[in-house]
């Protein structure tokens, strides 16, 4: 092996194409996300594992107190505050030696725990579920799919118990419970 092929494999993922497809567009809180993740190889390499890898995090909108060394005081300033209230990284597949032209779906089943969050984007919290395949190799980069966002939402029943209505100015849909509207700010109005 030469010694730019070895570098070259040291930095970069091996020459694999990692997709995920689901069985729902749509997710809910003490369900599973369901669905396959195909590993298709242009190139012979060994593999640790397959795995899913599902992420929620949460981020809040706050007020800190920061000093200012130009102003020579502290001044109030807006920062995102992040944390992942939910990981799973479920191995689909052990170690695994990939000939170059492999093609194979690898069936996964995640449980979303019904106590965490439903997707959410408001001005002042996000909350966000991303999803992405992982081909995990050894003193290499690792092979992922794309990072895609999937819809959370609490289940159904819960979901039709919750009255909703709609944001006279911008359109969003939110709790009857609220008094502004999370995206625009503005009062609710009485329908």
């Amino acid at each position: 092996m030469s010694l730019f092929k070895k570098l070259r494999d040291k930095v970069t993922p091996p020459r694999v194409n990692v997709s995920l497809f689901l069985k729902e567009q749509l997710f809910y809180l003490g369900g599973n996300v369901e669905g396959t993740v195909q590993v298709e190889s242009q190139e012979e390499f060994d593999c640790t594992e397959v795995r899913c890898e599902l992420e929620c995090v949460e981020r809040v909108r706050k007020t800190k107190r920061i000093y200012d060394p130009a102003l020579k005081r502290e001044v109030d300033q807006q920062v995102w505050d992040s944390a992942v209230i939910f990981s799973a990284r479920p191995q689909l597949v052990g170690a695994l030696h990939i000939p170059e032209g492999f093609i194979q779906s690898f069936p996964f089943k995640i449980l979303i725990p019904p106590g965490t969050q439903p997707s959410l984007k408001s001005l002042d919290r996000v909350v966000v579920w991303n999803l992405k395949g992982v081909v995990a190799v050894e003193g290499r980069p690792d092979a992922t799919s794309k990072t895609i966002e999937i819809q959370v939402s609490p289940h159904p029943r819960i979901q039709q118990a919750l009255s909703t209505v709609s944001c006279k100015y911008c359109g969003t849909v939110f709790p009857q419970s609220e008094t502004r509207c999370p995206n625009c700010g503005a009062p609710r109005t009485a329908h």
